[in-house]
């Protein structure tokens, strides 16, 4: 739209330069080098570059039969050259910037023109004009899809870590609620005590409760709205995660050696999620065993160590919680190691710990 205001322009000027005499043909110049301009605005319709700059050319042609000083005519072709070098084929880009020189060239040298050198110089700038713009549109494309892979590639992370976390929240609490229901069965079924079999459901439900609220606040991190005030779990909190796990009933020791206000939010976070998800696993296949849960901080790094007597690995090796333990790890920098030692299953993971990480 812009260009072809700019050589409407240049092409009213021409013909009121030629009002007089050359006022008929300067008419049917612009009516030639208008054509398809005015075809668009009946229609709606476009034309092909190749017709458009035929027309122009031979419009213009027409009103340099009759040149004056100077010349406003040959402006439609500076605009031509850079509106084909910008949006046309490479081929029609040059055939229209060399038609245009050879136009200028043939009038020289047959009616005169004044200011000829200028006038190719200007069609050479509008080439080279065009073929910048095109450059400067084709790399900003590229940057702006360079853009969109890294915030889709952000995005694929962002739902794969809240993946991670739904996970460990749902195996953790599920695994500890079947803990406390079959605790509740078997109450019941053996000595018919209803009391210990109503705590233990008590216990279930509030371990279900507190699931779906760390859940809720997992799943709220979608949204834009505030999830709640409520402090992620860390370091910390291994000890009630533990403590809850042996109300359940699996035999769980912990062991702690250091001050667990020196592990930042993120580290702290990290561990508790692999805590959580080791013991959901000896829930799962091997609750008759006793676990122990060993965790040594030290100036520089934090070493966490799971370990329980079943020694025949996962029985879900396709399962996600390894996968999931393994992703944590590697964004904290960490090393992980899972499998069978001594006779025991054995997840082990070393976090090196950041200065001012507490803060």
């Amino acid at each position: 739209m812009g260009t072809t205001a700019f050589a409407g322009a240049g092409l009213i000027g021409a013909v009121v330069q030629r009002v007089g005499t050359g006022l008929p043909v300067a008419l049917g110049g612009f009516v030639l080098a208008m054509g398809s301009s005015l075809f668009w605005a009946v229609t709606g319709r476009l034309v092909p570059s190749w017709v458009k700059a035929l027309g122009m050319l031979a419009g213009v042609g027409v009103l340099l039969t009759h040149p004056v000083v100077p010349d406003f005519a040959p402006v439609p072709l500076f605009v031509l050259a850079g509106e084909l070098s910008s949006i046309a084929s490479a081929r029609m880009a040059l055939a229209g910037a060399a038609g245009a020189v050879g136009l200028l060239s043939v009038t020289a040298a047959t009616v005169g023109l004044v200011g000829y050198p200028v006038y190719v110089l200007g069609v050479l700038v509008g080439f080279a004009a065009g073929f910048m713009l095109r450059w400067y549109v084709r790399a900003l494309d590229a940057e702006r899809g360079k853009q969109e892979a890294v915030r889709e590639q952000a995005m694929l992370g962002e739902r794969q870590r809240i993946a991670r976390e739904v996970h460990d929240v749902v195996a953790h609490s599920l695994s500890i609620t079947l803990l406390h229901v079959t605790g509740a069965r078997h109450g019941l079924s053996t000595d018919r005590d209803i009391d210990e079999a109503v705590a233990a459901l008590t216990e279930a439900e509030r371990v279900g409760r507190a699931a779906m609220a760390d859940i809720r606040r997992t799943v709220g991190l979608l949204s834009k709205d505030s999830s709640g005030t409520r402090p992620l779990p860390g370091a910390g909190d291994v000890a009630v995660l533990v403590s809850e796990t042996c109300a359940a009933g699996l035999a769980v020791d912990y062991e702690l050696e250091g001050d667990v206000t020196a592990v930042g939010s993120a580290v702290g976070l990290g561990l508790y999620r692999i805590v959580q998800e080791s013991l959901a696993n000896v829930v799962k296949h091997a609750p008759s065993t006793k676990a122990l849960v060993h965790l040594t901080i030290e100036a520089a790094e934090a070493h966490l160590t799971v370990r329980n007597g079943h020694d025949g690995g996962p029985l879900n090796p396709g399962g996600s919680g390894l996968a999931g333990m393994t992703a944590r790890a590697e964004q904290l920098g960490a090393r992980l190691t899972a499998g069978p030692e001594d006779g025991a299953w054995v997840v082990d993971v070393t976090v090196p710990l950041a200065r001012g990480a507490a803060s």
